[in-house]
Formats: structure tokens, sequence, C-alpha cells
């Protein structure tokens, strides 16, 4: 059981029912550091959120996440990656790369919110479908993460 939890903890890479794959460039991190997150195979026609989020039970979706909604399409702890962005959304979303890959630096906090510490709670780098399916559960991918205070 230790040793599954323990494994769980250090994955970097998780494949999706589709194929799709979500790569962590480390999953044992400091706070305030950057984390390269690369994602190949995914379906250019369903937007997505990229975020460090709490997990949440099964079945629900993933909150709260980090950076909250990325309304100056700035933010470096959430990103939308949409190549079907509603024309409100001009400049906020980025775009999938060739079949469906993307390559984005994060920089993460351990603190999403007033009640929610990483370094307490279980959190994971996170992909969901955007809010045009947010009730979409089938897109949702979890590489947990650890937050450690020294290098």
């Amino acid at each position: 059981m230790i040793a599954l939890a323990m494994s769980a903890l250090l994955m970097s890479s998780i494949q999706g029912t589709w194929g799709q794959e979500l790569t962590v460039s480390k999953s044992v991190i400091l706070p305030n550091s950057k984390v390269t997150v690369t994602g190949k195979g995914f379906d250019t026609k369903i937007g997505i959120y990229l975020a460090l989020c709490k997990i949440p039970e099964y079945g629900r979706r993933p909150s709260p996440c980090g950076g909250g909604v990325n309304m100056s399409g700035k933010s470096t702890s959430s990103i939308w990656i949409s190549n079907d962005a509603p024309s409100y959304a001009d400049g906020l979303a980025s775009k999938f790369g060739k079949k469906g890959s993307f390559k984005i630096v994060l920089r993460l906090s351990p603190i999403i919110n007033d009640e929610v510490d990483c370094r307490k709670v279980r959190c994971a780098i996170t992909v969901r479908a955007d809010h045009l399916r947010s009730e979409n559960r089938n897109y949702d991918l979890f590489i947990p993460v650890k937050f450690k205070d020294k290098p």
C-alpha cells in the first residue's frame, strides 16, 4: 500500500482514455517553482484547462484550482488550451500544436486559496474539459504532485 502511494506521488506521465498523454517535468516540487507540462494526442475540438487542483472525489470536477479563471491569458498557474475558443476569448486561450500537442511552463504555489494548501491535502497537475463541457469527466487527467520546502 505504501509503495503504491509513493509511486503515485512520483508519477510523471499519464495516458488518457483516447490515448492522449500528459507529462510533467517533475512531480516533487519546491513552492513557486516552474514545472514544464507537455501533452500530445489531445482532441483539438475539445478545449481543456491545465492547472494545479485539489484532487476531487471520484467523478467530481477538479476544484479548487490554482490561478482561478485566467481572464488575462497571461497567468502561469492556470492555462486554457483551445483551438475553437468563442470570440469573447480572443487572446485568452493558447492553441494546441500539431496532433493535439502542447508544452506549457507552470509556476506552482502550494497555496490554492485560503482553505487549500497542497502541502496538507492531495493536489495534482490536472487537465479537464473547458467550461464549454465542464461537466464532462471523460477528459480529466491527474498527475499527483508533492511540495517540499527545501531542495
